[in-house]
C-alpha cells in the first residue's frame, strides 16, 4: 500500500548525517561528512573509487562504526545503540547489496523469508511462503523462480531476488548498492523502471549508490556527490552542472555524461512522438476537439445538417 506524503513530509529528512568520520588505520575515508535524505525521494550517491559510498551506506545501517559524527534515521540515532534498541528502526528499511548477496544454499523464496524469520519468528510456514511468493512476483520475477537456487538464475534475476528480500518487511526506506552493475543496457533500464515504479507505488525513500549515469538521469530526484572525503554537493543534475568543480565537470560533462544526456533526449523524443501519433489517431482530420471548441466550430452545422433542417 502506498504511503501518502504531504509537502511538509516530503521535505522532512528521513536520514541525517552530521560530522561523519570514517577511517581504516591511517586512511581517512570521510571527514566532516554531512548529508540529508528527504522523505519520498530517490537520492543518487556518486563519487570516484575510494570515496566511501558503500562505507557511508554501511555506516547508516549500522554495519560500520564511525570514529565520529551523528546519524539519525526516522529521527532516531543509530550509532552506539544496543542491538535490541535498533530493531524497530531496522524493520523499517531494506537493503540490496552489490550482486544481490543471496545465500547460495537457500532458494529464492527462502532468501526472501530470512528477514521475516528474524523479525517475526511467530509467523507460520504457510504465511511465510505466501509473502515470499508475493514479493518474488512484485519484483518482476516469474512465479516459478521461488523454488530455484541463486546459481540457477541470471545476473539480472539475482538482482531482482535480492530486491524481493529487501522488500520483505514492507520497508519505508530502501538502500540500493550498485543495483545495475554488471547488467546489459536493456536489463539496467528495466531495473531502473522497476525501482521508480516501486518507489511511487509503495511510497519509498531510496538511497541509491550507482556509477550508472543513465540511472541518475532516468530516476533520481537529487544526486549527492562524494569527493574530498565529504559530500561536496547535493542537488538536481542541472544544479550540479552549474557548479565549478573538476570532478563534477569530468563526470557529468565527459563522454559518458554526454551519452547519457543523448539517451534521455532520444527517449523524450520517442515519448513525444508517440503522444503526437496518439493525438493524430484520435483526431484523424488533424483538428483537435479542444481547438474546435475554442473557435466555436464544433457547434457549427454541416451542409448536410443544414439541408435536413431546411
Amino acid at each position: 500500500m502506498a504511503r501518502s506524503t504531504t509537502g511538509r513530509d516530503r521535505d522532512e529528512p528521513v536520514i541525517q548525517v552530521r560530522g561523519l568520520k570514517n577511517a581504516f588505520g591511517d586512511s581517512v575515508v570521510h571527514e566532516g561528512l554531512d548529508l540529508d535524505v528527504r522523505r519520498g525521494e530517490i537520492l543518487g550517491v556518486v563519487g570516484g573509487s575510494g570515496t566511501g559510498k558503500s562505507v557511508l551506506m554501511r555506516s547508516i545501517i549500522g554495519l560500520q562504526t564511525p570514529i565520529a559524527g551523528e546519524i539519525t534515521v526516522f529521527g532516531e540515532p543509530t550509532i552506539g545503540r544496543e542491538e535490541t534498541e535498533a530493531t524497530n528502526i531496522r524493520k523499517r528499511w531494506g537493503v540490496l547489496f552489490q550482486g544481490g548477496a543471496l545465500f547460495s544454499t537457500l532458494t529464492v523464496a527462502e532468501n526472501v523469508e530470512v528477514p521475516l524469520r528474524e523479525f517475526y519468528p511467530e509467523l507460520d510456514q504457510a504465511l511465510l511462503d505466501e509473502i515470499a511468493a508475493y514479493k518474488v512476483v512484485m519484483t518482476g520475477l516469474p512465479a516459478d523462480a521461488g523454488p530455484k537456487f541463486p546459481a540457477e538464475l541470471s545476473g539480472g534475476m539475482r538482482k531482482r531476488a535480492g530486491l524481493a528480500r529487501a522488500l520483505a518487511l514492507d520497508p519505508e526506506l530502501l538502500f540500493l548498492d550498485e543495483p545495475t552493475a554488471g547488467l546489459d543496457p536493456i536489463g539496467a533500464a528495466q531495473f531502473d523502471e522497476l525501482t521508480r515504479s516501486l518507489q511511487r507505488t509503495l511510497g519509498l525513500t531510496v538511497f541509491l549508490i550507482t556509477h550508472d549515469l543513465d540511472s541518475l538521469y532516468a530516476i533520481c530526484d537529487r544526486v549527492a556527490v562524494l569527493a574530498d572525503k565529504k559530500v561536496i554537493a547535493v542537488g538536481t543534475i542541472d544544479e550540479l552542472l552549474a557548479l565549478d568543480h573538476p570532478w563534477i565537470e569530468e563526470y557529468f560533462k565527459g563522454p559518458r555524461g554526454r551519452a547519457a544526456v543523448a539517451t534521455q533526449e532520444a527517449q523524450a523524443g520517442i515519448v513525444a512522438h508517440r503522444s503526437a501519433d496518439a493525438e493524430a489517431a484520435a483526431h484523424p482530420t488533424g483538428v483537435k476537439q479542444t481547438e474546435l471548441k475554442a473557435t466555436g466550430a464544433a457547434d457549427t452545422e454541416t451542409p448536410a445538417e443544414q439541408a435536413r433542417t431546411n
